[in-house]
């Protein structure tokens, strides 16, 4: 989805009513770049020789970007504004591509109705505004926004309906919708134009600030790949400053209320950004618990009362700690049900997308895709999946290797396949092995270059990479074949055709799964162990979510997130620390552990054991990027290569050495 307001626009500052995930880099963007003498859209901009300069994204370029993720349809519409006199001011260019996976019909975006309102959403509705099974949730949130009231302030809606008769404004809606979601919606009744991403930031929405250079006012979901080829520079006090041409949107709902100037047909706009209202949301965003460090006390007495989950394939405890240390089978049951109805919602097949798996395959066909390692948190995902669909439907589990057979996500996910396989028998299971060959993929990595735009460093381009040709499933399959030597296996070309595709973003963040989380909890104990899973919990929507959405959804897929579901974020939240991991045991133990004790209750005992490892190492295309770039691994390892920045300049690559990394969002 994207919106262009193609007017001479001033931006003139930001309100932020929001303390839990406002961005210091957000409001000062917005700041510098205020009151503009900007150029009307109409027209070219000349630059100082006096020829008009083309702007940096094009109407085409975004509709052509858009319609890879949104192959079904793809619709405009223009709102043109005009001054109090009736002067012509600008316009509002609305462009909505469409993957069509909900409801009884299709449906074309951008929505409009009759009291002028326009709506371009990108989303899913699992909860918090009631609609039946089969209904599209962008209609049903259409309908629902029509009788918001057009006050900008919240304060002006309480329990109680306003002085318009109505009973919540924008922003207490979307508040109280439980789903990924992102959108862009005009309120016609007020001039306003609404915008924003969930609170996690699981839909991708780039924002271009107008500027000198292109003094428009852009919303998109991705980035064509016009406006990666050259960043531009703004003047400020202290010298020229780089800036890429877009920016992920921070999380929340964003107004601009749009006032027509009469002096020189301008158009003035006040960005304000709005709280969340849903309090039960407004706890997750804060991520806070109330069991952080365990004292000997508490253990003791919680867990005497508790039964534990038998540890049969891990070696005896070698003391009394150990076993105090352990999950109690409560509490391991209570994140499995929560991962379960997570799961269930993510894959209810709505008549519309029945009708499509009917007509776009052949025999069995698999209308889920799960982005399969083998390790923990996918195996969790694929046995879940298994629950929760009709046993007719096959499983597509879509591993990539750049290093053919020998990869590690390549071995363990041939272990994975055997262990799914020995707890159900009866389910198709189709291992989609797909096979790259980093050299060879020149035109390739230019393309997911755009898409990990703002994103730019060698480890986004790497994750980004290999998450669009495993979400491209295109690979290759073993097929079980009889004949005179008996049942035979042969490996034959396969494409996925699933439009659908679980992925474990989340489960590291939230149960301690990456390294620096281990070397957070040994240099500041349970405290700084917390601290550091809530830095990753609340900067997740800009280190990985936007992109890997992008990369995702570029193959005309959407990626759905079972770990990030608000339920299940609450439950784990719930449950002390120590029991959702302890980093005093060796990697493959005590990291993760309460999604280990899940796993074993779900009859997978040799992937509870498994090391973590990233998708970038696990598929060899770190080790591969480092030869290429760098010359070799040590090398890459001298150079941190992981946060080493990608500059585009003329088409070719540089390397800008990394910054301090981030503390704060």
């Amino acid at each position: 989805m994207s919106t262009v307001i193609s007017i001479h626009t001033i931006i003139k500052g930001v309100k932020d009513d929001r303390s839990e995930l406002s961005t210091a880099q957000s409001q000062y963007d917005l700041t510098r770049r205020s009151h503009c003498d900007l150029t009307r859209r109409s027209r070219a901009r000349p630059n100082k020789s006096g020829i008009e300069k083309k702007p940096l994204v094009l109407e085409d370029d975004i509709k052509a970007a858009l319609q890879r993720r949104g192959p079904d349809s793809l619709g405009t519409k223009i709102v043109k504004l005009y001054s109090d006199g009736s002067e012509f001011s600008g316009e509002l260019l609305f462009i909505g591509a469409t993957l069509q996976l909900r409801g009884v019909n299709p449906v074309v975006q951008p929505l409009t109705d009759e009291l002028g309102n326009v709506l371009v959403y990108n989303g899913e509705i699992y909860g918090g505004n009631q609609f039946k099974s089969d209904s599209n949730d962008t209609e049903i949130l259409m309908q629902s926004l029509e009788r918001c009231c057009s006050c900008v302030s919240n304060e002006n809606v309480g329990s109680t309906a306003c002085s318009e008769g109505h009973i919540e404004s924008v922003p207490q809606l979307l508040s109280k919708i439980r789903g990924p979601w992102a959108l862009i919606y005009w309120q016609d009744s007020s001039k306003t134009l609404w915008f924003g991403r969930d609170a996690f930031g699981r839909r991708s929405l780039l924002v271009h600030w107008p500027t000198l250079d292109d003094s428009r006012l852009l919303l998109s979901s991705v980035s064509p790949p016009s406006s990666t080829k050259k960043p531009y520079d703004i003047e400020e006090e202290k010298g020229k400053t780089e800036l890429d041409f877009w920016e992920e949107l921070s999380c929340g709902v964003y107004s601009v209320c749009i006032t027509p100037l009469k002096m020189d047909g301008c158009l003035v706009g006040e960005v304000k950004k709005h709280g969340w209202t849903d309090v039960g949301l407004k706890e997750l965003i804060t991520w806070e618990r109330t069991g952080i460090e365990p004292k000997p006390e508490n253990l003791s007495c919680y867990f005497s009362e508790c039964p534990l989950i038998q540890h049969d394939v891990v070696s005896d405890f070698s003391s009394e700690s150990d076993c105090l240390r352990s999950v109690p089978l409560a509490t391991a049951n209570k994140v499995l049900k929560a991962l379960t109805e997570s799961v269930k919602r993510r894959t209810s097949l709505n008549r519309i997308y029945q009708v499509y798996l009917g007509n776009h395959s052949q025999g069995g066909y698999a209308p889920i895709a799960v982005l399969f390692s083998g390790g923990l948190d996918s195996m969790i995902i694929a046995a879940l999946l298994h629950q929760c669909i009709d046993s007719e439907y096959e499983i597509d589990m879509l591993n990539v290797s750049f290093d053919g057979e020998s990869a590690p996500d390549r071995i363990s996910a041939r272990a994975g396949l055997k262990e799914l396989q020995k707890i159900a028998p009866s389910r198709r299971w189709n291992l989609v092995e797909i096979d790259a060959d980093l050299l060879k993929l020149t035109f390739e990595t230019k393309h997911v270059m755009t898409l990990i735009n703002p994103s730019k460093t060698y480890m986004d381009l790497n994750i980004g990479l290999a998450l669009w040709l495993a979400a491209g499933g295109d690979g290759w399959l073993y097929q079980e074949t009889s004949g005179n030597d008996g049942i035979q296996y042969q490996r034959v070309k396969f494409k996925s055709m699933a439009r659908i595709l679980l992925v474990g973003s989340g489960a590291d963040e939230q149960c301690a799964g990456y390294g620096r989380h281990k070397t957070k909890f040994r240099n500041k104990s349970w405290l700084g162990l917390h601290e550091e899973m809530k830095l990753d919990m609340q900067r997740i929507w800009k280190r990985n979510l936007g992109r890997d959405d992008r990369c995702i959804s570029d193959n005309g897929k959407e990626a759905r997130f079972p770990f990030l579901d608000e339920d299940v974020i609450r439950t784990l939240l719930d449950i002390p620390l120590w029991e959702i991991a302890d980093l005093d045991k060796p990697s493959g133990v005590g990291d993760k552990k309460i999604l280990r004790e899940v796993a074993r209750l779900l009859g997978l005992d040799e992937v509870a054991l498994l090391p973590k490892r990233a998708i970038q190492f696990g598929s060899r295309i770190a080790r591969e990027s480092n030869r290429k770039n760098f010359g070799s691994n040590r090398a890459a390892n001298q150079a941190s290569a992981g946060s080493v920045a990608i500059h585009r300049h003329h088409q070719t690559e540089t390397m800008l050495m990394p910054e301090l990394p981030e503390t704060q969002i």
